[in-house]
């Protein structure tokens, strides 16, 4: 049992593509914790999904035993976290359970703009913060120029800013000399009785739920019993474990350490991330730990079965991927085109991409997946206040004084000779600019308030691609603010179809009515019937497209003859196509729920 002043956990930040898996992966390397014929690529990233795109989606924890310059044995608890934007609260929730923080920054790219949020993440935990360069040994690095920006972040002096390479393995050592000195060990106390937080979970077939713990206070066992704050419910300890990074078994855990624990927790809902467990019959002595701060959903979409016999299925899948990203939410929803399913919130439209990943990969499902949306605030004449995530529930007009959409606090980082070319994307989506200022001599900070709706689509590829792929995004919800917004409704066959309804700008509302029904006229596939497409705003109709109806030659039997005998076929072909037309079901392809995401506003 190791003591706890020589404890240390830290985390490592940066912003996506800095290289922080690779630190992690040399750090695992250099210390001998992973064995050189295991070792591979991104080896903490362990999901398909993060290998096949090249991000760290989940944070990640590993015990390092580590051997200082004066030969003291320290334990070291990393944890690898993501660098996305809509991964913030991953990122979160692992600065919570740290004291200290290595602030990644490429050295040929300089601070981006989720270093800066990361940066200021870090500060507000209060937690040491050690800044290094990564990419050293690239051609295009520039670490004099670069170190002076970092410095003009974080204050203090340049030889604080350390030098290394992820890939080459140099500076990487020295670092971990620092963490050693300049992170302080865990504050807990190990006389105390024994509590914990749960900074994560998942869900296993044969041990039931698996807590991931950080041990505040006292010393967890084997056969102890255990009680959740939250719930009351207790259990028996039946297994203990530290990440090496592989799961392997111990006898007990310590104050400050990090692990994991089994109980047999059967039931989904009695192990919260957030929760404190603590020794049974203690709870009179035990202060329950803050926890976390709960995740803003910020962007929405319905998810729903292709067969409708898979809903119970999708509800089983979507407990048990609730457990491992508490970050998303869902409740039931039915619609009258697509059956049952469930309204989720997400942090990002990446995010949502993710978690549509994962349910068909890991569990095996097909889903239809709506167009995205946000959460708008109602103020009623008669003065109460609701909120909407779905167009299909916006109510009378009427009823409504005054609608209002989410903004956000937009950080752009982007090289100066850009400025123009991002000054008209923000306008073109609404935005108020809100400040500049200089990082170093080269690159520019933008500051916008821009409405939600206008970023979630394709903002950042649009910065992409103005920007050379050198601008940055970050964002933050900022509240509601008025605007005039209008409900466009989209009639296929005559019929509202609720999934494809869309709220928008009242001044791009017909425009965008007449992308859409060009959209999905061309996703739509033939009936044997003619199919309308419409737009319509307030019952009036704005936009209308028609996918003419499969023609099969009911006259190809017809080798002579008179032309009448043609005439009586294709008479009776009419007649059936309209009785066909007034019994007949439109079939919607997922492509179609999607046709809004390939309406681009600056085309």
């Amino acid at each position: 049992m190791p003591v706890i002043q020589h404890i240390r956990n830290f985390a490592i930040v940066a912003h996506i593509d800095h290289g922080k898996s690779t630190l992690a992966d040399r750090i695992l390397e250099l210390t001998g914790t992973v064995p050189k014929k295991r070792m591979r690529e991104q080896i903490l990233d362990t999901m398909d999904l993060e290998r096949e795109r090249g991000i760290t989606i989940k944070a990640v924890a590993v015990r390092i035993p580590y051997t200082s310059e004066d030969g003291t044995e320290y334990q070291l608890n990393l944890i690898d976290t993501p660098g996305h934007v809509d991964f913030s609260y991953e990122v979160s929730r692992a600065l919570a359970a740290c004291e200290g923080a290595i602030l990644l920054v490429d050295a040929a790219q300089g601070p981006q703009a989720q270093t800066l949020a990361n940066l200021y993440l870090a500060i507000e935990q209060d937690l040491a913060i050690i800044p290094a360069l990564n990419k050293i040994d690239l051609p295009a690095a520039r670490p004099d120029e670069i170190r002076e920006e970092v410095m003009n972040l974080i204050g203090g002096h340049e030889d604080e800013v350390s030098m290394i390479s992820a890939k080459d393995g140099r500076g990487v050592l020295e670092i971990l000399d620092r963490v050693v000195r300049e992170v302080p060990p865990p504050a807990g106390d190990i006389d105390k009785p024994f509590r914990a937080m749960i900074f994560d979970s998942h869900y296993d077939t044969y041990k039931g739920v698996v807590v991931y713990i950080r041990v505040i206070d006292g010393i967890i066992k084997l056969r102890d019993h255990i009680e959740m704050m939250a719930t009351g419910r207790k259990f028996e300890v039946n297994e203990i474990g530290i990440f090496t990074p592989w799961h392997v078994k111990v006898d007990r855990l310590s104050a400050g350490e990090v692990g994991y624990l089994s109980a047999t927790i059967r039931d989904i809902k009695d192990a919260n991330i957030g929760d404190t467990v603590f020794l049974a019959g203690k709870r009179d002595e035990i202060e329950p730990l803050e926890g976390y701060r709960e995740p803003k959903q910020m962007v929405f979409a319905s998810f729903y079965p292709v067969e409708p016999e898979d809903y119970e299925r999708l509800t089983i899948a979507m407990e048990k991927l609730n457990l491992n990203d508490a970050s998303f939410s869902y409740q039931k929803e039915s619609s009258a085109a697509l059956g049952f399913g469930y309204r989720l919130g997400f942090l990002g439209v990446l995010h949502m991409e993710i978690v549509q990943e994962r349910l068909e990969r890991e569990y095996e499902l097909e889903l239809v997946i709506t167009v995205p949306t946000v959460r708008y605030e109602l103020l009623f004449t008669d003065g109460h206040i609701e909120y909407i995530e779905s167009p299909a529930g916006f109510p009378d007009r009427t009823r409504l004084e005054e609608i209002r959409e989410p903004v956000c606090d937009c950080t752009i980082v982007t090289p100066k000779e850009y400025i123009g070319a991002v000054m008209e994307l923000a306008y073109k989506r609404r935005a108020i600019h809100q400040g500049m200022e200089y990082i170093g001599t080269e690159r520019v900070t933008l500051k916008f308030q821009i409405p939600l709706s206008e970023l979630i689509i394709d903002f950042n590829d649009r910065l992409k691609g103005c920007t050379k792929g050198y601008g940055s995004l970050d964002y933050e919800h900022a509240g509601y603010t008025a605007a005039k917004l209008v409900k466009v409704d989209i009639l296929v066959n005559g019929e509202p179809v609720d999934a494809l309804t869309f709220l928008t700008d009242s001044e791009s509302a017909q425009r965008k009515g007449r992308e859409m029904v060009v959209k999905l006229r061309s996703t739509i596939p033939r009936h044997l019937f003619d199919i309308p497409i419409q737009a319509a705003i307030g019952g009036k109709i704005v936009a209308r497209e028609t996918i003419k109806a499969l023609r099969k030659d009911v006259t190809a039997k017809c080798y002579g003859g008179d032309i009448t005998r043609k005439r009586k076929l294709l008479e009776q072909q009419k007649k059936g196509k309209m009785k066909m037309k007034q019994v007949g079901s439109v079939s919607i392809p997922q492509e179609a729920f999607l046709a809004a995401l390939k309406i681009r506003k600056d085309e």
